[in-house]
């Protein structure tokens, strides 16, 4: 089971490119770039923007998705379908001013 808490894109075909991304390297890695493009039969930007896109999908996969098997599944619904509990201690500290925001900022403005 895969739990998405973010939407995800479709699949198919991907729009047009219209936006530009610049970057400075050095001639060694520019020259490391292209060669790993030609080993895969691409060019530079699509090696770039592929290699780019996996990394991104990997920095953010913790923060968007998770996976669970079928016990985990199962434990995942026993604790989500529990009845809610009232933590006083939470509620008293949900009610108290926030420190960090000064009382006049609290006031609405008229």
């Amino acid at each position: 089971m895969v739990v998405s808490l973010t939407s995800t894109m479709p699949q198919g075909p991907r729009p047009a490119k219209t936006s530009r991304i610049e970057l400075r390297a050095t001639e060694d890695d520019r020259n490391l770039l292209d060669r790993a493009a030609a080993a895969l039969g691409t060019d530079r930007s699509s090696f770039l923007l592929a290699q780019g896109r996996l990394a991104a999908q990997r920095v953010l996969a913790d923060r968007e998705h998770f996976v669970l098997d079928a016990d985990a599944q199962q434990e995942w619904e026993r604790i989500n379908s529990r009845p809610v509990r009232s933590l006083h201690g939470l509620v008293r500290l949900l009610e108290r001013p926030s420190p960090f925001v000064s009382p006049a900022a609290d006031q609405p403005q008229a």
